[in-house]
């Protein structure tokens, strides 16, 4: 990955800020004063001691290892695209390599085979490291471990661009990166022919015991220019159902894509306040306008309960009960690409 291209990153389009409920000590880190929480920001109470106690009496997030053999791993490398193609590659989990707009875009790179806290990586990543080209741009949509992994991130250039949630700059910039742009929702940057906007999400952040919603947590959309084929993606990041999707479909019409997590989502009653079921992911998918799907968040690591397939093969068949194409929901295996021509 030697002569990455370091596209600068321009101060992002700042809306105006919505009132918050509750008042909150400001806090400046890096150019920004951010607020010193983001707990206004939720949707859904957090899980409490109560909750954690009765999970671990009925088992904890306890599933067997049937069905890894039938993950679909399909590792055929990066398909050659021109500037005005859109490609999107699943790694595995919530990782893709998005090429857009003649860029190419890592979100929430983990290539480890270990993150905290859970079980080593059932599948490998669908592309080997020293097979990527040149990266423009990492998007991170939260701080949880299974979505910024710092292992990954060490195998980045110190110059490498990172647009982050609000408050999480910090955590790159300590650690010698100094191309990072931090932003709140519905704020937008431009970086060559790609629009990066980041949206909300209905979760919250983590990284360690004392840190409960200090930075902030949502999604991406990229926008490619008409000249640089017009094709727009969301990326969800992690999150529960909510009114937000919506709201990013009047703001972004158009979505070509919707990379939507489909995974982690049992037992329901845990889970709801955090994670999309499938039938919610292509709920929320109707929701923000998108015209595809390709799943995510399962298949790699285990994080939940439900049975290894079930993720995929419920999202199969709530597409089909909703009636849309089939060739519209991208089920990719680890490491399987899909291409979208330039719109006409």
């Amino acid at each position: 990955m030697e002569g990455m291209t370091e596209p600068s990153s321009p101060s992002p389009v700042i809306p105006p800020a919505p009132a918050s409920p509750r008042p909150v000590r400001p806090v400046r880190r890096g150019a920004r004063v951010w607020p010193s929480s983001f707990k206004d920001r939720l949707t859904e109470r957090l899980p409490g001691p109560a909750d954690m106690v009765r999970i671990m009496r009925e088992g904890g997030f306890r599933t067997g290892l049937s069905g890894v053999a039938e993950i679909p791993v399909r590792r055929e490398g990066l398909p050659g695209v021109s500037r005005t193609d859109t490609a999107v590659t699943w790694v595995g989990h919530a990782t893709f390599v998005v090429r857009i707009g003649g860029l190419t875009v890592l979100t929430d790179p983990v290539w480890s085979r270990r993150i905290p806290g859970v079980r080593a990586r059932l599948t490998p990543p669908g592309v080997e490291w020293d097979a990527l080209p040149p990266v423009d741009a990492v998007v991170i949509s939260h701080n949880h471990y299974d979505h910024l992994d710092l292992p990954t991130i060490r195998r980045l250039p110190k110059g490498t661009p990172f647009f982050v949630p609000g408050g999480l700059g910090r955590w790159f910039r300590r650690r010698g990166y100094h191309d990072v742009t931090e932003m709140d929702w519905w704020e937008s940057v431009p970086v060559g022919g790609v629009e990066f906007a980041f949206v909300p999400a209905h979760h919250w952040s983590r990284r360690g015991p004392f840190d409960t919603c200090r930075t902030l947590w949502g999604g991406w959309v990229l926008t490619a220019a008409p000249e640089a084929g017009g094709r727009r993606v969301y990326f969800a990041g992690d999150t529960a159902y909510g009114h937000r999707f919506a709201e990013i479909g009047e703001r972004y019409p158009g979505i070509d894509v919707a990379l939507m997590p489909v995974g982690a989502y049992e037992p329901r009653w845990f889970m709801r306040s955090a994670h999309v079921d499938p039938q919610e992911a292509v709920r929320a998918t109707l929701d923000a306008g998108a015209q595809r799907m390709a799943t995510m968040h399962w298949g790699t690591f285990m994080l939940s309960a439900e049975h290894l397939l079930a993720p995929v093969e419920e999202a199969r068949k709530a597409w089909e009960a909703a009636s849309r194409p089939r060739e519209d929901l991208w089920d990719l295996a680890v490491g399987e690409s899909r291409v979208l021509a330039p719109r006409s």
